[in-house]
């Protein structure tokens, strides 16, 4: 009875221990929990700090940047071209709402891409902070002293010389620091290290990236750049209602404009004649007249293209050039009621060119009514066609010059108070010159002919005088500098991070048993590299020099050996006791 008791007793608690060990090894929820520290407001701060100043999430954050100034190349932006995302809407009637939602017509001003900007700024420095704060502090600090170990270091030597520890050290610590190492003793052993200047490399490439992005967003808020077209022997001043067109950043005040204005003398092209880049332009030059501030003394100068003229922050870009042929018109009585250089706008590379004449003021028709003219005009620099009027130009220069004309007469709405554009003729209100036979009137003029209108309405002359235009880029980004020498430390600092290693050296020098130095020489780097066992070499040929070798001392008996002396061995022959 007893025993089965016991039995009973002993089973009960082998099943209370695999409910324990059970409970123990069971991933079920339990009923009841501790209550776990929340993180609060400060905790989740400090760990979004921490993820957001972390290298991976930083070059994550470049790697968006780079992404996300994809669709900038790709599709039109309107700080660039308008007329192209006007057509893009135009032919993409689905689309175009898409891209005006995630602002990809204006990548770089919209809210997502300004976003990732900031939070890569704000992570760079992050991570740059505590890392110079390391740094200072190593440099502060001395190499760390040997290990107890060096024959664990992937390169090692050793040696036994006769010299004293004391010199071995001495001149260790000289022909490292004769070396640019960073050397000092500590204990029986010389510790030193070298390749700072990879962590400086590592830390300037960042520091400059910071640096080029404050110069670019400086350079996008307060940049402008305007475009001007200029006839030769008229000038140009930098201000606002000068420009043809005008862009700027946010931050750009009229204030921020460069003082100065200039004056277009001269333009000279020159054109490959033969060969199978014929037509190819060689040379455009525009001679100038320039003078900075109101007051300034003038001075002569010659832009080119990619040599632009530079004024205080401004610069001057030579961007195109065409053709303005002089137009005179008079009216039914010989009265000139317009004579100007017309510029006309190339539409290929033999500078075929289109454009009209407008006559807004003081013409009057034959009744004696007040009326505009304008014409419609087509100009080739040297003439290819037919006698039917097809208008081809076979090369650039003016070699055969050919001015084609449409007139017309009525209301060209120029007082109407929308802008129009100097290149274009509202034909709304518009009547086309018609013959005696009531065909459209039509002429193809040479330099110095004359096409007189129907009905005694007047004259149109082509004069010989063919003067040239250029079209000038004036830009202002300030920052440029900074950005310039932003890539050139970070070109600097990368290559400084990628070639120089960061390794240290340690030799030891103590003295054996036998009352002979041994030298230890140990070296590694904080990469695998074949440099540090080769310099380790090198290091340890020349200390060697200086602490030659020793002779290796004899073996010292093995105590396990048999005794083999006289009393314990007793001679062959001799008598037992």
């Amino acid at each position: 009875m007893s025993n089965t008791t016991t039995d009973d007793t002993t089973k009960a608690g082998d099943d209370q221990d695999l409910g324990a060990a059970g409970s123990q090894l069971s991933t079920a929820p339990k009923e009841e929990l501790p209550n776990l520290p929340s993180l609060g407001v400060i905790g989740w701060a400090r760990w979004f700090w921490r993820q957001l100043t972390s290298m991976r999430v930083a070059l994550l954050l470049l790697l968006l940047l780079s992404l996300g100034a994809i669709p900038g190349s790709l599709i039109p932006q309107t700080g660039i071209d308008e007329t192209k995302v006007a057509d893009f809407r135009e032919r993409h009637d689905v689309l175009a709402p898409i891209y005006d939602k995630l602002g990809l017509f204006n990548v770089y001003s919209s809210v997502w891409f300004s976003a990732i900007y900031i939070l890569l700024f704000i992570s760079l420095i992050g991570c740059i902070v505590p890392r110079t704060w390391q740094f200072v502090g190593q440099l502060r600090g001395r190499p760390p002293g040997a290990p107890k170990r060096l024959t664990r270091l992937p390169a090692y030597t050793t040696w036994r010389t006769e010299a004293e520890p004391e010199q071995v050290r001495e001149a260790a610590l000289a022909l490292l620091k004769k070396r640019r190492f960073r050397a000092h003793v500590a204990g029986d052993a010389v510790a030193a290290e070298k390749g700072y200047v990879r962590e400086v490399g590592n830390l300037a490439f960042h520091i400059a990236l910071i640096v080029m992005l404050i110069a670019f967003a400086w350079g996008q808020l307060f940049k402008y750049e305007g475009n001007k077209l200029i006839v030769e022997g008229s000038g140009f001043a930098n201000t606002l209602t000068q420009y043809d067109d005008f862009k700027s950043g946010n931050l750009f005040s009229e204030s921020d404009l460069e003082s100065f204005s200039f004056d277009l003398k001269d333009f000279k092209g020159t054109y490959e004649r033969t060969g199978p880049n014929k037509g190819t332009p060689r040379t455009y030059e525009a001679d100038l007249t320039y003078s900075e501030g109101a007051y300034g003394d003038e001075k002569k100068t010659t832009v080119k293209v990619n040599e632009p003229l530079e004024i205080g922050d401004a610069k001057v870009y030579l961007v195109s050039h065409g053709y303005a042929p002089v137009v005179t018109v008079r009216d039914g009585k010989g009265k000139v009621v317009f004579r100007d250089a017309v510029p006309l706008l190339p539409l290929d590379g033999n500078v075929t060119s289109s454009g009209v004449v407008k006559v807004l003021d003081g013409y009057r028709n034959p009744e004696g009514k007040k009326e505009q003219l304008g014409f419609q005009a087509f100009f080739v620099p040297t003439f290819g066609g037919s006698a039917t009027g097809t208008m081809l130009s076979q090369f650039p220069a003016l070699d055969y010059p050919v001015l084609a004309l449409n007139a017309y007469h009525g209301d060209l709405k120029a007082d109407s108070g929308i802008p129009q554009s100097v290149y274009q003729m509202d034909k709304t209100k518009m009547k086309e010159f018609k013959d005696a036979k009531g065909e459209l009137f039509k002429k193809l003029l040479t330099p110095g002919e004359t096409m007189t209108l129907p009905n005694g309405a007047g004259s149109v002359t082509f004069e010989k005088d063919i003067k040239e235009w250029a079209g000038f880029q004036v830009v202002q980004e300030p920052g440029g500098g900074w950005a310039l020498a932003g890539a050139i430390a970070a070109i600097g600092g990368l290559a400084a991070s990628l070639f120089i290693q960061r390794r240290r050296v340690w030799v030891r020098a103590v003295r054996g048993a036998d009352g002979v130095a041994v030298v230890e020489m140990a070296g590694l780097g904080r990469s695998e590299s074949a440099k540090v066992p080769e310099e380790l070499g090198d290091l340890a040929e020349i200390l060697y020099d200086q602490a030659p070798g020793a002779p290796e001392a004899d073996p010292e008996p093995d105590d396990t050996s048999p005794k083999t002396s006289e009393q314990a061995v007793p001679a062959e022959g001799a008598e037992q006791p």
